[in-house]
Formats: structure tokens, sequence, C-alpha cells
């Protein structure tokens, strides 16, 4: 945070001093709102606020009182007192209730400045160390898995383009990973140190995606009691990620354009110019190329965010990696919930890397949570797998070469059954290691009719 973009708010019922502490912290460069009365203050704060200064003494609710409210809403946001004389012991008291610092009356307008200054830091400060936690865990889940070629080239483009400027776009189908591909791109950045601020395009009303993106000012519109920072605004100096930029309005699209194109805008209902400096990421799952022909794209905003493209593939097209993938969610879910480890066979690892998994990466994964609520600590194998991965599976079709080559089909149903039950039962005897019992149970047969079924067949235990 820089001093001249910080936004305090003062309370004080005051109105010589309201002004001469405009006066002051305003020469300094900083924006500055105020009240008159606890109540009004509690209006018109909101979460781009970056300081408030409190009267102990006002009309209504008085300092105190402000103050729990504020800890209760807005806990980050630093709040000093202002004391008059034999106030000393309820400013104490404030500290002790998380107030950051007092001042007494009659104000000195240097410790007003020098005691903001260190309120303004010591946030900034509480703020880095948060980023640097949440960046840390972030780090552990942005990860781009997998040894696949179309991952490994992947991985080397966002080696390469990750420390230039130049912008994005992603593409790809639903549950691809392109957010994560995003913010590994993002924490490979020079802009690593600064915000990440993700809007989802498809999920904002229309009414409302003006007000998200570019903030709005008091009064702007029904509802709006309080200025507030857009998305830009927030990502200045960091990187803005728009997610299904397809869904976004031709009207929304024109604005965009040309804050891309100037890196300046006005908030709904503002007439003040405020600059940005912002890389963008975009993300879609559309062909961009075919919303232009039917008109529900800009082409010049294609062009405009277009500059390097990533395009990743759907998790059908490198079932190599499904394996990695598997270890990778399984050891994620057991040290989140001390699970006990799941594990697969193989026969049921071919199926998997067969099913062409329509919800991509992300429905892998809510495959694993699901099954590590049925089968925790145990060997998942074919017959427990969900009947909608079995029924979309293609495995079975090239276990066996009478299932692909016409030369050798059966003549007759009863052949083709037969033939099926053998090939089963023999891998399945292979996959429970020669037992019998265990078999029969997986497969849900009486044993006494398994082993007539074995019999016949000639398979036994190796």
């Amino acid at each position: 945070m820089t001093k001249n973009r910080a936004r305090i708010l003062i309370i004080d019922d005051e109105h010589d001093i309201r002004l001469s502490l405009r006066g002051i912290l305003e020469d300094e460069g900083y924006e500055v709102m105020d009240a008159e009365s606890g109540e009004r203050g509690l209006a018109v704060i909101n979460r781009s606020t970056d300081l408030v200064l409190l009267d102990i003494w006002l009309p209504g609710m008085d300092g105190i009182q402000v103050l729990t409210r504020l800890q209760e809403k807005f806990p980050d946001i630093p709040v000093l007192m202002i004391s008059g004389h034999g106030n000393i012991q309820t400013a104490v008291q404030a500290i002790k209730l998380g107030a950051f610092d007092f001042i007494e009356k009659p104000l000195s307008l240097e410790k007003v400045l020098i005691t903001s200054q260190k309120a303004l830091e010591f946030s900034s400060l509480r703020q880095e160390n948060r980023n640097l936690r949440l960046n840390t865990k972030i780090r552990s889940v942005c990860k781009i898995t997998g040894q696949s070629k179309a991952i490994k080239e992947l991985r080397q483009a966002i080696y390469q383009v990750a420390p230039a400027e130049a912008w994005i776009l992603i593409t790809g189908e639903n549950g691809t990973g392109k957010e994560i591909v995003a913010r590994s791109i993002h924490l490979k950045s020079r802009r690593a140190d600064q915000a990440l601020v993700a809007v989802n395009c498809a999920a904002i009303p229309e009414e409302l995606i003006e007000s998200e993106l570019f903030g709005h000012e008091k009064g702007s519109f029904t509802g709006a009691t309080g200025s507030k920072q857009g998305k830009f605004e927030l990502a200045d100096e960091g990187t803005l990620f728009l997610d299904e930029i397809g869904d976004m309005s031709l009207k929304t699209q024109a604005k965009i354009l040309r804050i891309l194109q100037e890196q300046t805008f006005e908030r709904v209902g503002g007439h003040k110019t405020i600059s940005v400096n912002v890389r963008v990421i975009a993300a879609t799952n559309k062909d961009l190329h075919q919303e232009i022909k039917t008109g529900n794209f800009r082409e010049d905003l294609y062009y405009r965010l277009n500059v390097f493209p990533l395009n990743l593939p759907p998790l059908r097209e490198r079932s190599d990696d499904i394996p990695v993938l598997l270890e990778e969610f399984i050891g994620q879910l057991s040290r989140e919930h001390n699970f006990k480890l799941l594990s697969f066979s193989d026969e049921t690892i071919k199926i998997l890397k067969n099913y062409p998994w329509p919800g991509n990466v992300r429905e892998l994964k809510n495959f694993v949570e699901r099954l590590y609520i049925l089968y925790q600590g145990m060997k998942v194998t074919p017959v427990m797998l969900p009947s909608e991965i079995l029924r979309g599976s293609t495995s079975m079709e090239t276990n066996d070469d009478f299932f692909h080559d016409e030369e050798k089909l059966p003549e007759d149903f009863k052949q083709a059954r037969s033939r099926f039950e053998a090939w089963f039962l023999d891998n399945k005897l292979k996959e429970h290691d020669g037992n019998i019992s265990r078999l029969a149970e997986a497969i849900g047969l009486e044993r006494s009719y398994l082993y007539r079924k074995l019999k016949n067949y000639d398979i036994g235990p190796d």
C-alpha cells in the first residue's frame, strides 16, 4: 500500500477537527472521508478503507461502541482513537479492545501524520505476512501435475511467459485447471508479491459487473451507501484474472477494451480518472473464434487479450497422467483429513484411463473424494467403481483381441458370454492373488457357484 493511495475515514462530531484533519491528510496525498457520528461512520466504511481516526466522545454511539463494531466487521482496518483530556483511561481501554494507538487533544498535526503512517505501515506489513502465508498454501495447490507431452509443453510455456508482462488468454474445457494455470503464472511472475484478483465474469449479474470491475462512488445507484474500489483498482501493480471472459456482455466488453488499452477508468458515478498498472490473464471455455462469427464477442478485444495463447488439453487426451493425479489427490486428502491411503488395482487404473472424464481434472478429484468416503484405506477394484465410470469406460474393449478384431469375434452370443466370463474370472482371480473366497465376496457370487465356474473354465490359482 503506497501512502498516497490510502483511504482514511475520520469519525468526529466536531466540524473544525474534521476539516483540519481532512486538510492535512489530503495535503499528504491521502484520500479522506469523514463522518460526524459513529452511526454515520459505520454506514460509510467499507473494505477499501485503510485507516480510521475515531473520537472517543461522540453523540449516540460512543467511540468504544463504534470500535467494538469495527473490530467485529473490519478487524484488519487499524483504528486511531482521538482522546480528550481526562480520557486517557478510556483510551487505554480502547487499545486493549484492539485500537492501534491514541492521539490526545489538542491535536498535534505532526503526530497525527506520524501515527497514521505507522498504522498504515503496520497494516501493510500484516497484510504482506498474510499474503505470504496464503501464497505458500497456494503454491502447494498450483502445481501443474503430469508427465505427458502436453503437460510438459504447458509447464515450459508457463516458465517462459510468466516473467514477461505479456497478457495471456487461457482456453480449455471446464475443469481443465485454467485458474490453477493463471495462479501459477502469477506466482512465477515479477508481480508475485502483489495481489492476484480473480473475477468470474459469468457469476456477476450484468447490472453489477461494471461496479465490480471499476468500483463505484457513494450514491451512484440504489444501495451504494459508500464508495467502493473495483477489481481493476484492487489489482493495481498485480494481476487481474478475468475468468469466463466469453460470458461478458458486448457493452461491458467495449468498456473493458478501452480500459485495457488506456489503463485508466472512472468509478461508476465518479468523475476522477484512476490510473492502474495491471497484468491481465483471461480465460474461457468457449470457442472465441465462433463467438466472434456469431457476434457475441468483439474481435478487437480478442486480439488485445490473445497476446500469448495457452490451450489446456482435456484429461481424456492425457490419460497417462491419471495415475500421477490420483497419487497427488490421495496424498492431499490423506494429509488434510488424516485419511488412510487409498490404492487402485491395475485393472481399475486401466478402466479409469479409458473413461472420457467429461468434467476433466475437477471430476477426477471429486471422484477420489467420493471413493475416500466409501472405501478409506482399501484397494479399489473395478466392482467398487461407480456405475457411470464402468458404463463410460472403453477399457474392456481393449483387453482382449476378440473385442476389437472382427475376424476373432465369437460365432454366437452364448460363446461370446463364455469367453467374456473366462476372461473376467481369470483377471479377477489374479487381482485377488488367487484367493477364491475374497473373489466370491468381491464379485457377488456364491462361493460354491464360483468354484464350479472356475473349474468349468479350467481357471485356478497360479
